[in-house]
This record gives C-alpha cells, sequence and structure tokens, in this order.
C-alpha cells in the first residue's frame, strides 16, 4: 500500500505552484470568480433562516425543522436540475432559479414575521431550497470538462472547497451582522438579492460560453445510481454529513447558553478559516495514499476534533478548537469531489455531482433536525458529540465500501 509521500524540509507546507498553474488559464480565473457572489447565500441561508424562526418561535426544534426543510429542498430537486443541466446545457435553469430563489426567501421571510401556520413555512423553506440556482455543480462540471489531468483537477477542487469555506467565514459573519445590527429578517433578504445578482452574473460568464454537451455512454433511468461504487460513496456522504448539520446547530447552541447568540456565525467562521487553510495544504500537493483510505482518515479527524468540541466551556478554548476541527473539513470534500469525477460517465457529470451534493445536504439536514429536537432535553455538548460519533461512523463506512483508487 502507498503512503503519504514524505515533504522536504525545505518546502513550506502549502505551495502555490499548482494554482498559479491553474489560475494561468483565462477561462478558469474568469468563471472562478463570475461565481462567488452567487454563492454567498450558501453561507448565509441556512443560519440566516434558523436565526429568524427561532427568534419569531422561541423553539429550535421549529428552527432546525424549518432549515430542514429548506435543505431538503436543495436535496430533492438538484439531481433533477442536473439530469436537465447534462441534457441541455446550464444557462436557461440558472437564469430561471435565479429569478425563483429569491422570490421565495423573501415570501418565507414574510411568512415568518407574520407568523403563518409552521406547515406554510416549512413548504415555502422547501421551495426556496429547490430553486437555488447550481453554481457549484456547474463549476465542478465545468473542471471537469476543462482539465483532463488530474493533478490540476484536484488542485480545482480544492480551490472549491477553499472557496465554500471561506463563503462559510464570510456568510456567517454577514449573518452575525445583520443580526446585531437589524434583524434576522435582513439576512434572508441579503442572501435573496446576493442569489439573484449572482445568478445573472455567472450566466454571462465562460464556464457557460465553454460549456460541452457530452452524449451519455449509457442511458437509465437512474443515471449515475447505477455507477459501480456510486450509491457507497452516497451512503458514506450521508454519514458524515449529519455531522455537520449536529455541528452547526449544536455550535449555535452552545453561543445561546453562554449568553451570546450572535456568536455562532463567529465560531463556525473559525471553523471555516480552518477548514479553508487546510483546503489551500492539501490542493497544493499531489497525494500519493489511495483516495478511499484518504478520505476515511479525513473523516476520522474530523470526528475527533468536533467530538472533543463537547467537552470545551470556556468560549476562546471553543474557537480554537473549532479552528483545529475545520482544518480537515474542506480536504474531506474534495476528496469527495475527486471521487464523483472517477465514477461519473460523461454525459451525467453534472447530475453525479448532484447526487453527491444531494446526499451532503440531506446529512446536514437530518443532522440539524435531529440536533434540534435533543436540545429540547440536552445541552450543546451533547449534540457536539454526537456529531463525532456520526462523523467516525463515516469513516468506518468509507473503509468498509469504498475501493475506488
Amino acid at each position: 500500500m502507498r503512503q503519504w509521500r514524505a515533504l522536504p524540509a525545505s518546502r513550506s507546507v502549502v505551495s502555490l505552484q499548482q494554482y498559479q498553474e491553474l489560475f494561468a488559464k483565462p477561462e478558469i480565473r474568469a468563471a472562478f470568480l463570475a461565481s462567488v457572489l452567487g454563492r454567498l447565500p450558501i453561507g448565509m441561508s441556512g443560519l440566516a433562516i434558523l436565526l429568524l424562526t427561532q427568534s419569531a418561535s422561541g423553539s429550535f426544534a421549529y428552527a432546525g425543522a424549518a432549515v430542514a426543510s429548506y435543505i431538503a429542498g436543495l436535496a430533492s430537486i438538484a439531481p433533477l436540475l442536473g439530469r436537465i443541466i447534462d441534457r441541455s446545457g446550464p444557462a436557461r435553469t440558472l437564469l430561471v432559479c435565479g429569478f425563483l430563489y429569491p422570490s421565495a426567501l423573501l415570501a418565507l421571510c414574510a411568512a415568518v414575521l407574520r407568523t403563518f401556520p409552521m406547515l406554510a413555512i416549512l413548504g415555502l423553506a422547501f421551495a426556496a431550497g429547490a430553486s437555488y440556482p447550481p453554481i457549484t455543480v456547474c463549476m465542478r462540471t465545468f473542471f471537469h470538462q476543462r482539465l483532463g489531468e488530474e493533478r490540476l483537477l484536484a488542485t480545482a477542487y480544492s480551490l472549491e472547497s477553499v472557496l465554500i469555506e471561506s463563503i462559510f467565514v464570510l456568510g456567517p459573519m454577514l449573518v452575525a451582522f445583520f443580526v446585531a445590527s437589524a434583524s434576522p429578517a435582513a439576512a434572508v433578504v441579503s442572501a435573496a438579492l446576493c442569489a439573484l445578482a449572482g445568478a445573472l452574473l455567472f450566466a454571462r460568464s465562460p464556464a457557460l460560453a465553454h460549456w460541452r454537451i457530452e452524449k451519455l455512454r449509457r442511458g437509465t433511468v437512474l443515471g449515475p445510481l447505477a455507477e459501480p461504487g456510486f450509491p457507497a460513496l452516497l451512503a458514506v456522504v450521508l454519514f458524515y454529513s449529519v455531522a455537520f448539520g449536529l455541528v452547526e446547530i449544536g455550535v449555535t447552541a452552545y453561543a445561546s447558553e453562554i449568553g451570546h447568540p450572535a456568536l455562532a456565525g463567529v465560531l463556525l467562521a473559525m471553523m471555516s478559516i480552518g477548514s479553508a487553510c487546510g483546503g489551500l495544504a492539501y490542493g497544493s500537493r499531489h497525494w500519493h495514499m489511495r483516495l478511499s483510505l484518504q478520505f476515511a482518515l479525513a473523516l476520522l479527524l474530523i470526528g475527533a476534533g468536533v467530538g472533543a468540541l463537547a467537552l470545551v466551556a470556556n468560549p476562546w478554548l471553543f474557537a480554537f478548537m473549532s479552528t483545529l476541527a475545520g482544518v480537515v473539513m474542506a480536504p474531506a470534500l474534495t476528496i469527495q469531489s475527486m471521487l464523483v469525477a472517477r465514477i461519473s460517465s460523461p454525459g451525467s457529470a453534472t447530475e453525479a455531482f448532484t447526487w453527491s451534493s444531494a446526499a451532503l445536504l440531506t446529512g446536514v439536514g437530518g443532522g440539524m433536525a435531529f440536533g434540534g429536537t435533543l436540545l429540547e432535553r440536552a445541552p450543546a455538548a451533547a449534540v457536539l458529540a454526537w456529531a463525532g460519533v456520526a462523523a467516525v461512523l463515516g469513516a468506518a463506512a468509507a473503509l468498509a465500501w469504498l475501493r475506488r483508487d
């Protein structure tokens, strides 16, 4: 079995050479920059909906259910959007979603503030999630089409993970700013406006100009779900993404328990800073350990890191430990994308990435719903401990079920 390659002492942990090589391609650079604004709601919407619903209802269980419904919308409709994009290209889908998503978010905000029945709030949250513009999966498919060399593809996916984690730094901080200076509703409205402007901007990017509609080698109703190894990968993703959902609501509850609810955004941002640093380091080098083993190791370290947060009471130490716990999160997401790229067939790549994202979001939503229910009878520490267990179970599943190298 191949092991990690030893690094010379003279070399830094993060090398920029591969990132410079990637950004030397003008179409990659332009498409990447064009995608940023439209993806800010990834780091804003979930937390903003959570805080908006919790402040209006006074219940973390209701708030967790609203966010879970939002994420269920994302997860359930995304594969259909991915299949449509594989068959006809992304332009029309992006433009339609670019208008539907902010409309649904604004309607959700109004329903919460006017104390509509919970069923109506859950329905609007689902509609908002279902119409989110699929910019991220479009970028991953674009990279898959444009980058033939796997070394640069790994760097591109690492950069994608770092961008998402950076959004999870900026997003919660923006939410915290709006909560402190105005209200959670202002954060929801801001996310809606970013999505509208971002989708229109990305629709004019080189990612769409250079898009190839690839011929499907073999078509089945199941699409990429029929690919060997793909269902096992989705099962692993479900396991560890539950931990992400538990962490988000657990950290939010911890901040409330110590009397500083707005601190939740800062603590989650610290975790994302750690993740971004880990992602940059991972993407700067070529690793020789098998991808399945890398995945298992990353998930095991995530479990140890988030589980340890259950033992921490001091907010300063909690922030430091959150940063450490996040270091392997972006590498885990990068490895997940690499495995999807290896397994998926030409002509179904976008749908495969949407199934992968759907599994991730389903786990996050389930974790948040379970965490919200658990908080009705247990402290935040219990939620964080369960997050550690979920990630370790994901590591065990990766070792048992994944053989793609």
